[in-house]
């Protein structure tokens, strides 16, 4: 199970990233002045940082609940267990 979400945290990291690098390429052959590419760069930079950071915390968050599900069916299931060997054992 967590090898599915560090899968997906990978393939959305390095599509965030593919993004960023193809946005700065094409600004970088764009017709615009070097500071204002810079400082476009810089804020989209800072933007999809952001969204990452943003992104991860929720998958973080996601995660804590499905571990949260997941450890209360198997305490249920012990539980239910141990009712039907008690009742058999009876």
């Amino acid at each position: 199970m967590s090898d599915d979400s560090g899968n997906a945290g990978k393939i959305l990291t390095s599509f965030v990233l593919g993004a960023v690098a193809g946005a700065a390429v094409a600004l970088l052959f764009a017709p615009a002045a070097g500071k204002e590419t810079r400082e476009f760069l810089t804020e989209k930079a800072r933007e999809g940082r952001d969204k990452a950071a943003e992104t991860a915390r929720q998958a973080r968050e996601a995660l804590a609940r499905q571990r949260e599900t997941l450890s209360g069916a198997i305490e249920r299931g012990r539980d239910a267990y141990r009712e039907a060997r008690e009742k058999e054992t009876a």
